[in-house]
């Protein structure tokens, strides 16, 4: 099924304004190794018409038919940017999540990104920024080791970390939100697969186009 992000018109805007739900737990294509089982799909973005104003009203939407071939090529290069990096890129409808696990991103018990991850979170970042007309929801996870309220503050501090960069490498901040999942969306795979960060890309679309 085909999740995209409409336009909604100014009334509907003023009357879901402050209304955001988490992502759904609709998941991925899981890759060969099904490390991205579990991941929150649905969108943060989907679930708050203001924000889908907000960001239409900066980039533009993307006429109906033309979201398919813009999301391609947007994987495409994803994928090229990506390669060799750890980061697992997924396709699922219209929607694209890349997942990056704690082991190339962050540290133990740390919200800083690693100095080594800088090199492909640029080469990502990049990207997006040459594909404007998309939402970008960042999404942390967290594994069940430890207390549930630390987890939680600690997956919501990495995904505003990887938000904070990507808006240091160019991204407008009206296209991005950060959000912390804590242990509630295990992968099945093991506290190593569970701690991660995902990036959800979402197209705007234009219905009106």
């Amino acid at each position: 099924m085909k999740k995209s992000i409409t336009l909604t018109a100014i009334a509907a805007t003023l009357v879901m304004a402050g209304c955001q739900q988490g992502p759904s737990n609709r998941t991925v294509g899981t890759t060969a190794g099904g490390a991205i089982v579990g991941a929150g799909l649905g969108t943060l973005a989907g679930g708050d018409d203001k924000r889908n104003a907000a960001i239409g009203a900066v980039v533009g939407g993307l006429a109906g038919a033309a979201v398919g071939v813009y999301m391609d090529e947007q994987e495409r290069k994803l994928r090229e940017a990506t390669a060799g990096t750890g980061i697992e890129v997924a396709r699922n409808g219209d929607q694209i999540a890349l997942n990056m696990p704690s082991s190339i991103t962050f540290d133990v018990n740390s919200a800083a990104i690693k100095p080594a991850f800088h090199g492909s979170l640029n080469n990502v970042a990049t990207t997006l920024v040459e594909y404007p007309q998309t939402a970008v929801d960042v999404v942390g996870h967290a594994s069940a080791d430890g207390a549930a309220d630390y987890n939680m503050r600690l997956s919501q501090q990495r995904a505003e970390s990887v938000q904070a960069y990507l808006v240091g490498q160019g991204m407008r901040p009206v296209r991005l939100q950060a959000v912390g999942m804590g242990e509630n969306q295990p992968t099945g795979l093991g506290y190593e697969a569970d701690r991660r960060v995902e990036i959800i890309l979402t197209p705007i679309v234009d219905e009106t186009a």
